[in-house]
């Protein structure tokens, strides 16, 4: 559902988008990198059937959301507090998929009082661990390691995505479903998937590639909050055959954090999001 961005105390707008129904428990939705609010639409159709309110946000920079100079993983929470306090939500779950896994992982350690629990969906993990990128996709490994080192070398490689997917966005995504694990490149394929990520895609650029570019920096360096701290339950979906994100993240999230509950998912990729959508709802919002 489309809504108008809402204004922070700072002056900023935050853009988002609600799925599901209106007056469902509530969890929040970070999308992945790049993406936008948009990315939720894949939550759509579960989160009708489960009674379940969802609210994606734009991180700042992204889709509708003012970019927010200097800004870092830990400032995040206070964004999002602001949102709930503006929607009338007091406590929620938060949900973070791909490189949204840090930020959902962040107000679960600033929040706990507000977060009821957390959930990863082949979240990313700290680039800075040994071995902790054992089986990703090269060019990821080299894009976030000196990205996060070196700005400018983040900006270019946005700024080449953001060309691809204003002019050729067709084949930018089929470029995507190349890079992905063959299970995921099947699943981009699908029509409505392809559609949906186009858009979502598309959207992230829309105020240009600032936003995504920091997100490089900022996913590739040290996150500001220990992991060991986090007091919340957080689940965790990981896909084995995922080279975006490999599974040795998934593993030392699920060892490092202390209320985890992790699922490794043989044969599952990087978008295991989409085909598991139902049971990731219920599990967050109705656990056992």
């Amino acid at each position: 559902m489309a809504v108008e961005p809402l204004l922070l105390r700072d002056g900023r707008r935050l853009g988002y988008a609600e799925y599901g129904q209106p007056g469902g428990d509530v969890f929040f939705y970070f999308h992945g990198h790049p993406g936008s609010r948009l990315e939720a639409g894949f939550s759509e159709a579960a989160a009708v059937a489960a009674g379940v309110r969802v609210v994606a946000l734009d991180r700042p920079g992204y889709g509708l959301s003012d970019f927010q100079p200097g800004r870092s993983i830990v400032d995040w929470p206070d964004d999002v507090v602001q949102a709930a306090d503006l929607l009338g939500v007091d406590r929620f779950a938060v949900v973070g998929s791909s490189g949204g896994g840090p930020y959902a992982l962040a107000c679960a350690y600033r929040l706990p009082d507000r977060v009821v629990r957390a959930g990863l969906l082949s979240g990313v993990g700290p680039y800075d661990v040994p071995g902790i990128t054992r089986g990703m996709r090269w060019q990821n490994r080299v894009g976030f390691r000196w990205g996060s080192r070196w700005p400018g070398l983040a900006g270019w490689m946005m700024r080449a995505m953001e060309r691809g997917i204003r002019a050729r966005p067709a084949r930018t995504v089929e470029a995507i479903a190349r890079a992905l694990s063959p299970v995921d490149a099947v699943i981009a394929r699908r029509p409505e998937v392809r559609t949906l990520l186009a858009e979502d895609i598309a959207e992230a650029f829309r105020q240009g590639s600032a936003g995504a570019a920091w997100d490089v920096v900022l996913l590739g360096q040290a996150w500001g909050f220990p992991l060991h701290g986090i007091r919340p339950t957080v689940y965790l979906w990981q896909g084995e055959a995922d080279v975006f994100v490999p599974p040795a993240m998934g593993r030392y999230l699920a060892a490092t954090i202390p209320h985890c509950r992790a699922r490794f998912l043989p044969g599952e990729g990087h978008l295991l999001v989409i085909d598991h959508m139902p049971d990731i709802i219920r599990t967050i919002v109705h656990p056992d």
